[in-house]
């Protein structure tokens, strides 16, 4: 079926080197209809999809050489494990880490901060230390550390964010101090698309000795990331946002920082000698890989990453701003919405609320014209109350959207607003 939003893309909207047609064909997904109306998908910062040559590699892992990994001598398992450490090693190249021993594959964003809180933070913060975290993460950057802050004694302290949806730095600068053990942030909003400056609050964090980390959820298929460049102590993100498929996620930590952390869990591959008396750990990073990990999964994401380079991080960087911006200035001209996040610095996501309709409502009716777009609180619920809503919609963008869907939703969106009006 020929995909009716890819007809002339180029010529409208600058594409900055990027052949969106061959592209969106990379894309089996977006070929299909919904409800008899080619499907437009703006839901990618729930999760992005998938390229053909993702699905296909990891049919190939279970056709052609599934087996278990660092244990076998014979040809499955190390067809297996050299595909595996390929794909760590396509994750250094695209954040810039010193060295691929740097990162641990875990099951997602939520289990890598997890991870830091229940290693480094058990292990470094004590009682009337201090966590500090800003006013608009994600549940997954905040429950781990009101955990640890219970069972360490700690004192968890939230940055607040202005009406614009940025963080206020002149309050963080203050809020800092010598018993701010560990800053954690977003580095783009899954709610609101705030870009913050990453480098002007990791580098005020470590003048007071603080450790910092960093959630890329989503950031990292949008903008480059470079952690030698942030000076980031810890960072995060999740397969399933770049590409990649779900269940596997990364943790990069400095070696230095890593090489002092107690295991997160025990079993299989995080040892090197195990005795009733004794265990001896394994070398970075398999020290944090207990037990069989998602195998196919570091697979397949291996392959999104190289996807994602072969295209050029920044050649996406810069289309999406364009489609960002266009979704903006089309979705600001309609009477009756209005746009939560102002933030000079945006990328992926427009949320927004239309007047005496309920997020779910327009989430509802907009799928009826084949349009999938996220509704809800977006696990944000206070940067909701900060806003004094309870909801939101959201479109969110990936570099296989064009300006003909951002005009099918503005159409769509005046639609639903007539039905109610």
């Amino acid at each position: 079926m020929k995909d009716p939003y890819m007809n002339a893309t180029a010529t409208k909207l600058n594409t900055h080197g990027l052949d969106i047609d061959k592209i969106r064909s990379d894309f089996p997904v977006l070929a299909q209809e919904v409800h008899n109306r080619p499907l437009i998908y703006l839901d990618n910062a729930a999760t992005t999809q998938k390229p053909r040559q993702v699905i296909d590699e990891i049919t190939k892992y279970y056709t052609n050489y599934n087996s278990n990994i660092h244990r076998g001598v014979h040809h499955l398992s190390q067809e297996a494990t050299r595909r595996y450490e390929a794909a760590r090693h396509q994750i250094q190249k695209l954040v810039n880490s010193t060295r691929d021993i740097e990162l641990i594959f875990t099951r997602g964003t939520t289990e890598s901060i997890n991870l830091v809180a229940s290693t480094w933070g058990r292990a470094n913060v004590k009682h009337g230390d201090e966590i500090l975290i800003t006013g608009m993460e994600h549940h997954s950057n905040i429950v781990p550390w009101q955990l640890l802050a219970q069972d360490s004694g700690a004192i968890l302290k939230v940055v607040p964010i202005t009406d614009d949806g940025e963080i206020d730095l002149e309050e963080y600068y203050k809020m800092l101090n010598r018993r701010t053990k560990i800053v954690s942030f977003v580095h783009v909003s899954n709610s609101l698309g705030t870009i913050n400056p990453a480098k002007q609050i990791i580098d005020a964090a470590h003048e007071v000795g603080a450790v910092v980390l960093m959630d890329t959820a989503q950031s990292i298929q949008h903008i480059p990331v470079d952690v030698r460049e942030l000076d980031v102590d810890f960072m995060a993100f999740s397969g399933h946002k770049i590409y990649g498929p779900t269940g596997i996620g990364v943790l990069y930590g400095k070696k230095d920082i890593l090489a002092e952390m107690p295991p997160y869990q025990g079993g299989g591959d995080m040892i090197k000698s195990v005795t009733f008396e004794k265990t001896i750990y394994n070398d970075l990073p398999y020290r944090f890989e207990a037990g069989t990990p998602n195998i196919v999964g570091a697979i397949g994401l291996g392959e999104a990453i190289t996807y994602v380079r072969k295209t050029g991080i920044d050649k996406i960087a810069a289309y999406e701003k364009e489609l960002m911006e266009y979704g903006t200035e089309k979705l600001s001209a309609i009477n009756g919405l209005k746009i939560i996040g102002t933030a000079k610095e945006k990328a992926g996501a427009i949320s927004f609320v239309l007047d005496n309709i309920h997020p779910h409502d327009v989430g509802t009716l907009l799928d009826t014209q084949g349009i999938a777009v996220r509704t809800g609180h977006h696990c944000t619920e206070p940067v909701m109350r900060r806003f004094g809503i309870p909801a939101t919609s959201r479109a969110s963008f990936a570099f296989y959207n064009t300006k003909e869907e951002i005009d099918e939703l503005a159409k769509a969106l005046k639609k639903v607003i007539n039905m109610f009006s």
